[in-house]
């Protein structure tokens, strides 16, 4: 489920972070505020396709009723008054989706909520990153762990979590809990996962991956956090192995603007699978504030949210959770240590 963090509203909005979405026609932003051209008399959201006014000739507001009293009218092009239509009817979805345990298909949910099925589709996925089907799965998914979490039979947990039987649980569940529904409830029983310690420019990298994909990259560890974490999987040293997947972490390190695609065997939320899916998009030498992922991932007011999943990362620098800064532009937090932060972000600007 969405997690949200109240914000001050009662502020003004900040001029500079606005008009550098306004530039670069940040969709992501549309319906969080709008920016009102003194020139036309005319307010549009950030990703308008109008051409941009000078930054003098421009001012913002929260809402559009805000730009309405102020003497402007809306745009006729962009109609930014739709945008907060759309959110109302996506966050109505997510609440029929996670409350009931019936599978929707997608026209059923988007008359529920009163839109055409391909409009809605689209909206969605804008909003949440996520498809219809693919939100539900992840939810689904959810239910699942949280009932083998409280040591539950397995077979119980899969009706519980509204899944019509084992088949389809295993299914939906694959690259959502990253292992077998047994292995998941038993600490990984059943699994192998092989590591590796290789020196980088970095300091000392542990690399570990199941069958499926890397599951963990950190630095400063070693496969004791492994044990720790998995106590019933098989955790061996991965020797040749593990190569190429070593290589390509190394790569990405030393040549981040030609960072492979390296198979990747990690589990979240449905918010969290958000967010590192967000995460992925940054390009290389690039940065994002937690507040433009929040707002990415369709929850503007998840700031706080976002910053956490951000944290939950198992694998670094694949997942570049380094990338995302504060607002006022300090670097803000970093699970490896802000020097690691700052040579993965100057090594990144350098090589593009």
């Amino acid at each position: 489920m969405m997690l949200e963090m109240k914000v001050d509203r009662t502020s003004a909005v900040d001029t500079d972070w606005a008009f550098a979405a306004f530039d670069r026609r940040d969709r992501s932003l549309d319906g969080q505020f709008v920016g009102a051209v003194k020139t036309t008399g005319i307010y549009c959201k950030p990703s308008c396709p109008a051409r941009r006014p000078l930054r003098e000739n421009v001012e913002f507001f929260w809402e559009p009723a805000d730009a309405i009293a102020a003497g402007y009218r809306s745009c006729m092009r962009c109609k930014p008054d739709e945008v907060g239509r759309d959110r109302e009817a996506v966050a109505a979805a997510l609440k029929l989706i996670e409350q009931s345990d019936d599978t929707f298909s997608l026209e059923e949910l988007a008359d529920a909520v009163g839109y055409a099925p391909h409009h809605f589709h689209r909206i969605f996925k804008r909003d949440t990153g996520l498809t219809p089907a693919a939100y539900r799965r992840s939810v689904q998914a959810r239910r699942a762990a949280d009932a083998l979490d409280g040591n539950g039979r397995v077979t119980d947990a899969i009706y519980e979590a509204g899944y019509s039987g084992p088949s389809r649980f295993y299914a939906n569940t694959k690259g959502h809990l990253g292992m077998t529904p047994s292995a998941w409830k038993n600490g990984g029983a059943g699994v192998t996962i092989r590591w590796a310690v290789v020196d980088t420019v970095l300091g000392r990298m542990l690399l570990a991956a199941t069958d499926k994909g890397i599951c963990r990259l950190s630095f400063d560890e070693d496969e004791s956090v492994l044990a720790g974490r998995f106590p019933n999987a098989e955790i061996v040293a991965g020797g040749t192995a593990l190569e190429d997947l070593v290589r390509g972490a190394i790569d990405a390190i030393e040549r981040p603007a030609q960072m492979p695609d390296l198979p990747l065997d990690v589990a979240g939320t449905a918010f969290q699978q958000a967010v590192w899916n967000e995460l992925r998009r940054i390009p290389a030498g690039e940065t994002r504030t937690y507040a433009d992922i929040a707002a990415a991932v369709g929850n503007p007011k998840a700031v706080r949210a976002a910053g956490s999943a951000n944290g939950a990362n198992n694998v670094a620098v694949l997942i570049p959770c380094h990338r995302v800064i504060r607002t006022d532009g300090s670097l803000g937090g970093y699970a490896y240590g802000l020097e690691r932060k700052e040579k993965l972000l100057n090594a990144e600007r350098a090589s593009i």
